[in-house]
């Protein structure tokens, strides 16, 4: 019994000490400097009680014992546990965590610590690519990745337009877009990836960076790795999934009935009056106007849906042993289109499987397996086009109209010259197109020298098969019968890369060399046929749909064609570093191509750096953890230009040999003689970080320069033109990126960032000529030495002449007002060289399509489980021509737009914007000018996003998995001023693009 006393006293007085609460108080500073830290997180473990340093760095905390272990931490350091052992005054020094630069990032054959960088290099994190819902992952970098242009795609499926640092060649010649490398292999796009799988995105921006990858490098390189296992890893199954709906936005607004009908009577035209007479007998008259037709039809209302579906799941399995690491998934995405009535969306089912054995010490092998199998259903985009033209005093359907298929309606029989009805370019329109892509990587990994020497073996294997299938279903639209027609195409493209490289790695002393030597072999097939039917007996459903059927089999387009190009390369790479502080880089790449007659090209870098914050007298500047000056130079090539171009051609001629005519072949000496594009680039960047890693800016000046684009030229006397390697295209800006986090407490943090980028397009030399032209003959664009590739070309408008007399006192010679039947209403144009005429001297550049200034910002905040992203973008400088605004005033059978149709001029002092409705049917107003040239500035909340993280947990004797859900809004507004649905028009020519939806979407991500 005494013992059991004895022992619950103990027990009691364990207990109370135990309960006793011990204070204890300190600094927090940096380990380096000694200089306090200010709003440093100290915490005691495995609790929520904390507190946060003051302006000197103190803190004062009571923890529930004397064995109590603190966690501390702060933006820019890395963390420490540390135990209190009964100590009441505890200081704790921080060591700063450059883990950021200390990232290997992904560069052309290799990768390299970030802080050694001497090119320009932006890279986006899966979790990035992540809060973005969409089919195409280049979509989830807009506004993200300064001096990266990427111009949305409203067509389900459709890859958006990827500009980096502008256009390098001449428009119609060679191919802006940039080169894509998936896992090693060579891409055009990258549609075909679910962006569920992709672990980072490398923009290799500058020549140094991506002129490894030789003539394929002249427009930038996309680096793309997709997600591995990691190593002693059990096995996770993650589900990410997401629905959602799109919804059109910015809609544009065409003329009413009532707003047409002024038009049309405003215009003077005997037809258009009669036009509208014919509508009201057939159709009656407004109730509310009765000079008005009753019909009212809105077509883009009536063709496109109010909403439509968007959703996308994926299934991943991943982990690792010791020796072994794998993924492997599935997913499946989806994407209706706007348009009614017609099949108009995207499915796509990706399945992919990466795993990686360390065999032995000394052998690693590997592979990866992409299997992607999509069909797109693209109804008839020409529906969008017609919608603009279509009047609103005809319906969509007319009983009246008995022999038409469904009693469509038919602007013929109102006296218009088409039937018009867009409602019939999609019932009758049946449009697939089926790709199934098959990327295969294996690799082998040698180490020959233990962490020295390693000789690394890949082959690439892809292969797409492509079937396109366009159907024109036959219908009656009452006064004509559109036969049925099936055209079928289809390709197959073989891609083999094998790769083998040597790295050598070296450090002594102060001094680290990397070196790496590699030799490339590729080898691209394609074959295809392209054939139409017509003339069918019998056309039934989707069943018999086949060529075969038709009476009439012919070509189309390119008939049955292929073709074979193979390459080999020999590249090379040296790094070096001393003391951290000096860094050398140079890469190497001589290619040999089969694709023209000129068979080698040769591609150097030269890189070097210079981290200013290791030097001596930047120790004590304590504001300034890493500073960096960078700079390069490089070639690239571009091989885009058509193959088969660049060898002597021939023609027939008859001629008298020995008094006899005889027909044979001479070689024409005409004829085009070209090779590969070689672009010259300079770069210089800076990259610092301030304030303990909590502010990084990263900056980026470059010149590109096309010393060799391919251009046409003009022969003399004997006419027609060659095309030569004569032009040169620069493309000149500043790229900038900053961007700021910080913790508040352990619970709260928050980010913001901004990047923005100048560019300046200029054509250098046109191979002795004064300019180019190009565009068509009624909406002209121009290209001369000193201005913009293709800028939009046409006179000036200074105004509306508002009455006679301002149309006699208006500078211009009696004689050409005599012939010129100018009238109040019309546009007054700028004299440009004050000859009393308006002509074709008058004509000057009105403007580019190419940004000369974009932006995005971001901001973020976590709370606890919370989170909230935005992200906004834009940009300005670029123009747009309205050609679709054009192309109507040519004809009276097209509606116009309410903005024109409110705002035309109407007697002196009403407008000094539009012309008079009269005035749009006239030549003089027709002409190019700065009126169909509009701003295509704009700005856009990219994406708002909220998500909350479920913690994993056991429930009922089971582990919950861990849960994110999220909400996000992507593209919700867009506000500019340009005339259009949207003014993202990829080369600045808009015929009714297809519209960019909103899309409002919910997703789950879960780990198992």
């Amino acid at each position: 019994m005494r013992k059991l006393k004895l022992s619950l006293i103990f027990s009691l007085m364990v207990t109370y000490v135990m309960g006793q609460d011990f204070t204890l108080s300190g600094k927090v500073t940096d380990a380096e400097n000694a200089e306090p830290l200010i709003g440093a997180s100290v915490v005691e473990k495995g609790t929520s009680n904390g507190t946060i340093t003051d302006i000197e760095g103190n803190y004062q905390l009571t923890v529930a014992s004397e064995d109590a272990v603190l966690m501390v931490s702060y933006v820019g350091y890395g963390s420490r546990e540390v135990p209190v052992n009964g100590r009441t005054s505890l200081d704790i020094s921080m060591d700063l965590d450059l883990s950021e630069l200390e990232e290997v990032v992904v560069i052309g054959y290799g990768t390299q610590k970030e802080k050694d960088l001497t090119s320009a290099i932006t890279t986006v994190k899966a979790d990035e690519i992540a809060k973005t819902p969409t089919g195409q992952a280049m979509q989830a970098l807009q506004g993200k990745v300064a001096g990266v242009q990427i111009v949305s795609n409203g067509v389900p499926g459709n890859s958006p337009t990827v500009r980096v640092r502008g256009i390098g060649s001449y428009p119609g010649q060679g191919n802006a877009d940039p080169l894509y490398v998936v896992d090693g292999m060579f891409f055009d796009n990258i549609d075909f990836l679910n962006p569920s799988d992709i672990a980072s995105i490398s923009v290799l921006k500058d020549a140094s960076a991506a002129a490894i990858y030789g003539v394929r490098a002249a427009n930038g390189v996309v680096l793309i790795e997709t997600k591995a296992g990691s190593y002693n890893s059990a096995p996770q199954v993650t589900y990410d999934g997401y629905y959602g709906t799109q919804v059109p936005q910015n809609v544009l607004k065409m003329a009413n009935a009532e707003q047409f009908t002024q038009y049309a009577l405003e215009t003077g035209s005997a037809a258009d009056a009669s036009y509208i007479d014919n509508a009201m007998q057939r159709y009656g008259r407004s109730r509310i106007n009765p000079n008005v037709p009753a019909v009212n039809t809105d077509w883009y209302d009536e063709i496109m849906k109010a909403s439509a579906p968007i959703q996308n799941h994926s299934l991943n399995v991943s982990g690792g042993t010791d020796n072994t690491v794998y993924s492997i998934g599935a997913s499946y995405f989806q994407q209706e289109g706007l348009l009614k009535e017609a099949k108009n969306q995207y499915d796509r089912l990706n399945m992919r499987a990466k795993v990686d054995i360390d065999a032995t010490e000394w052998l690693k092998v590997g592979g990866n397996l992409n299997v992607s199998n999509a069909t797109r259903y693209s109804g008839e985009n020409a529906a969008w086009f017609r919608a603009y033209y279509a009047v609103p005093i005809m319906p969509v359907f007319d009983e009246q109209n008995t022999e038409a298929t469904n009693n469509y309606a038919n602007a013929q029989d109102l006296g218009y010259r088409s039937a018009q009805n867009p409602y019939t370019t999609l019932a009758f329109n049946d449009n697939r197109l089926k790709i199934r892509k098959v990327l295969a990587n294996f690799h082998a990994e040698i180490e020959l020298i233990p962490n020295k020497l390693k000789f690394r073996t890949a082959y690439n294997y892809n292969t797409q098969s492509l079937e396109e299938r366009l159907v024109d279903l036959p219908y009656n639209t009452g006064r004509t019968v559109i036969d049925a027609a099936i055209q079928k195409k289809a390709e197959d493209v073989l891609n083999q890369i094998w790769d083998n490289t040597l790295t050598y790695n070296e450090s002594f002393g102060k001094h680290s060399v990397v070196a790496m030597a590699g030799y490339s072999y590729r080898d691209e097939s394609t074959q295809a046929i392209n054939i139409r039917g017509t003339d069918f007996d019998n056309f039934g459903g989707e069943e018999t749909w086949y060529i075969d059927q038709a009476n009439t089999i012919v070509q189309a387009s390119s008939g049955d064609f292929g073709f074979r190009e193979y390459g080999v390369s020999y590249f090379g790479r040296l790094a070096y570093n001393f003391d951290d502080r000096y860094l050398l880089y140079g890469t190497f790449r001589a290619e040999g191509t089969s694709r023209y007659q000129e068979k080698w090209g040769y591609f150097p870098t030269i890189g070097a750096g210079w981290v200013i914050s290791e030097e001596k007298f930047m120790q004590n500047v304590a504001p300034v953890s890493f500073l960096k000056l960078r700079g390069s130079w490089g070639k690239l090539g571009n091989d885009s230009v058509n193959p088969s171009v660049g060898g002597a051609t021939t023609s027939v001629v008859t001629t008298a040999i020995d008094g006899e005519r005889v027909t044979g072949l001479v070689v024409d000496n005409t004829y085009d003689s070209l090779g590969w594009e070689v672009v010259a680039e300079t770069n210089i960047g800076l990259t610092a970080r301030f304030l303990n890693n909590r502010l990084s800016l990263d900056a980026d000046y470059y010149i590109r320069d096309t010393e060799n684009a391919v251009i046409s030229l003009q022969i003399p006397v004997q006419g027609g033109s060659v095309r030569r390697n004569n032009g040169v295209i620069r493309n000149e800006g500043l790229e900038v990126a900053l961007n700021w986090s910080d913790n508040l407490s352990d619970d709260l943090n928050y980010n913001f960032g901004l990047n923005f980028a100048t560019l300046n397009n200029e054509t250098l030399d046109l191979g002795g000529q004064p300019y180019i032209d190009g565009g068509s003959a009624e909406f002209r664009q121009r290209t001369y030495v000193g201005e913009p590739l293709l800028a939009f070309y046409g006179r000036e408008v200074l105004g509306v002449y508002q009455t006679e007399e301002e149309i006699l006192n208006s500078g211009l010679s009696e004689e050409f007002l005599a012939d010129a039947n100018l009238e109040p209403g019309d546009f007054i144009y700028k004299d440009q060289d004050g000859d009393g005429d308006i002509d074709d001297e008058d004509r000057v550049i009105l403007g580019s399509y190419l940004p000369s200034f974009t932006y995005g910002f971001n901001v973020g905040l976590n709370y606890k489980n919370w989170e909230f992203t935005a992200n906004f973008q834009g940009q300005r400088g670029n123009k747009i021509l309205n050609r679709k605004r054009g192309e109507i005033i040519f004809t009276n059978d097209a509606n116009i737009d309410a903005d024109l149709a409110t705002n035309l001029w109407r007697g002196e002092g009403t407008s000094n914007k539009y012309p008079s409705a009269a005035g749009l049917r006239k030549g003089w107003n027709q002409a190019l000018s700065d009126y169909f040239i509009e701003d295509g500035s704009y700005f856009r909340v990219q994406n708002v996003r909220v998500a909350y993280r479920i913690p994993a947990s056991e429930m009922l004797g089971r582990k919950t998995p861990e849960t994110k859900i999220t909400f996000t809004a992507e593209r919700p507004i867009t506000m500019f001023d340009y005339n259009g649905f949207n003014p993202e028009v990829s080369n600045g020519i808009d015929r009714q693009v297809y519209p960019i939806p909103a899309v409002y979407t919910m997703g789950v991500n879960m780990k198992f």
